[in-house]
Formats: C-alpha cells, structure tokens, sequence
C-alpha cells in the first residue's frame, strides 16, 4: 500500500509499506493494537489510525523521539489515503480469476473498485493482462508426451527404412 499525505503546502509525502522493515510493522502492530493483516484491511478502509501508524514510522526514520500518541495528521480525511500497489492489485486479480464463482458482474464491480483504489489504475488492466496467460495455463491440461515407441517409429518412417 501507498500512503500518502498533502501537507498545507502543497507537498505531497508518500510512503510504501513495501519499505518497511519488519521492526517497523511490528512497531505499527504495537501502536495500533492490530495484526498486520488487519493493519493491511485498515488501510484498504482508508482508517485513520492505520495510516498514521505507518506515516509516523517512517517519520521516525528522521525523528527518532517522536512519539505516536504526538503525532498528528491536521485534515486527514481530506488529505490522507491509501492505496493499492500493482503487486496487491496482482494477488487481488489472481484470486478472482481462481475464483469459479465469480460471475463477470462481480469481476467488472471488483475491477472498477481496484480502479478507484489503485495508485496507478492502468495497474489494474496489466494485472489482469499478466494473470490471464497464468489462468489459461492453469486451466488447460498440458499434452502428453509422445511414448518413446512412438518417437522411434517416427524416425524409422522419416529415414524411409
């Protein structure tokens, strides 16, 4: 996930959960009282506390000291989101074409809400381009292999002997 934050200013502070290390999510777990899981669907509901959580860790990387319980965002529902990055975007769209009881109505509302939620939505269309070759694969069963009889009878016909 992308979190990001519009300071008064103008300047936009972005920061990626990719990035962080596995004491900063533990740190984050610690501060909002959550498992990373459900830190990852607070984000995904645009919560708050979840996105302070993490803008506040990578703010410690500068300021050490600071502390989570002082640490705030001034018009965070305003200036606060969170959004999906192509690897989430991938896994979502993998899931759903595994998925057999996906009709094409819930995959084109899923698709249009992994739209509004994506920091790049073209992100969405790659994914689905990426994934569809997996699925197809998947979902075809490979040929078999010609017996070892049948390759020497193909030779012994293609030399005329």
């Amino acid at each position: 996930m992308i979190v990001s934050y519009r300071q008064e200013d103008g300047t936009v502070e972005e920061v990626s959960t990719d990035d962080l290390s596995a004491i900063e999510s533990s740190v984050i777990e610690s501060a909002t009282g959550l498992d990373w899981d459900d830190v990852d669907t607070a984000l995904r509901h645009q919560a708050p506390t979840a996105m302070r959580a993490v803008l506040w860790v990578f703010r410690k990387r500068q300021q050490p000291t600071l502390r989570f319980s002082e640490f705030d965002l001034p018009g965070w529902k305003r200036r606060t989101k969170a959004q999906l990055e192509y690897a989430e975007i991938f896994d979502m769209v993998e899931a759903l074409m595994k998925n057999p009881e996906m009709t094409d109505e819930l995959v084109e509302g899923m698709t249009k809400h992994m739209r509004v939620m994506a920091y790049d939505p073209a992100d969405v269309d790659r994914a689905f381009d990426e994934a569809a070759p997996k699925a197809q694969a998947a979902a075809t069963p490979p040929e078999p292999a010609p017996s070892p009889d049948a390759a020497s009878e193909t030779s012994s016909t293609s030399t005329g002997l």
